[in-house]
């Protein structure tokens, strides 16, 4: 039976086994299938060859992401995620690979050349996480997601086999908005970590006191600043949708299932007046199906599309 990231590190025996290429590659998988996401790690439209690359990249990304904000204690995420970065450089500059996620991705970070910089800024974003709660406007924002967000979508790119400026732009665009889609989506859940992901000035423009929204106070003033909240999240996605055209079809579809979903994570919020506070917007199980079936048909009618003209 494999262990999730605080098991894993509470038990001696994980943490000096041994471990196989084989049993690495079987850990990945399972950490990458046995978590909910609001969307699977691997659909089914990723080319089969790429599913593993995948399963190791996420567990990279798990880990790091549970050091942050699984162990409840600041110092001790900091000295984990301090750890965890000295396994990556190891895994990069030695070839050394102890812990089974570094055994697993050595071979995917090799085949695709994949940055060690982007790993490293995820874990950038973990520890800004421990002493970073506030943001003073939407610049401090973008500069966070460019750690926590952007290197993300670069990694996807760089799997598959894309690695140029411009695509990296879009993406970054498309990533960056879905991060702050979920922020807008996730108030409640990140105040009860005393996170407010909400720039401070924008409730300021809007005569909204940071104590109403600690007090989880809705009034039209929380209202407006959420508004133009979700304007500046919807002009990300829209900057970032040409990135479908520019990639392989399975890999378009996909590409603008996020963005899709993102946008309807936005719809949600204007559909209940903004009020976050009150409920969490969700997408539906039949309202992700008609996302799945929209991406489809739009990328079958833009490859039909560009066949006639050619």
């Amino acid at each position: 039976m494999y262990l999730a990231p605080t098991e894993f590190l509470a038990s001696p025996e994980a943490m000096q086994r041994v471990w196989t290429l084989s049993d690495a590659i079987e850990y990945t998988r399972w950490l990458a299938t046995h978590h909910y996401e609001n969307f699977h790690v691997v659909s089914f439209l990723l080319p089969k060859r790429l599913h593993q690359d995948f399963y190791n990249v996420y567990a990279f990304c798990r880990w790091a992401d549970d050091l942050g904000d699984e162990i409840g204690n600041t110092e001790e995420s900091l000295r984990l995620l301090k750890w965890w970065r000295g396994e990556l450089r190891a895994m990069y500059e030695s070839g050394a690979a102890r812990h089974p996620v570094f055994v697993a991705l050595k071979d995917t970070s090799a085949q695709y050349k994949l940055p060690r910089e982007l790993f490293d800024d995820l874990i950038t974003a973990f520890e800004r996480d421990q002493a970073i709660t506030r943001y003073n406007n939407f610049e401090e924002l973008f500069d966070y997601c460019r750690y926590s967000a952007n290197p993300v979508g670069r990694l996807v790119l760089a799997l598959c086999g894309y690695q140029d400026a411009e695509r990296q732009a879009l993406s970054d665009a498309t990533c960056t908005a879905l991060q702050l889609a979920n922020h807008w989506q996730d108030v409640t859940v990140d105040l009860l970590k005393d996170r407010v992901y909400l720039p401070l000035d924008a409730m300021e423009r809007h005569g909204y006191p940071l104590k109403a929204l600690l007090e989880r106070r809705f009034d039209a003033r929380f209202r407006e600043a959420m508004k133009e909240a979700v304007a500046v999240a919807r002009d990300l996605f829209r900057k970032g949708l040409p990135l479908a055209g520019m990639v392989d079809r399975r890999l378009a579809i996909d590409l603008e299932l996020f963005s899709r979903g993102g946008l309807k994570v936005l719809e949600k919020i204007e559909e209940q007046d903004y009020n976050v506070l009150r409920a969490r917007p969700a997408i539906s199980k039949i309202e992700r199906v008609g996302l799945l079936l929209g991406a489809v048909t739009r990328r079958a009618f833009s490859r039909q599309s560009i066949a006639r003209a050619a």
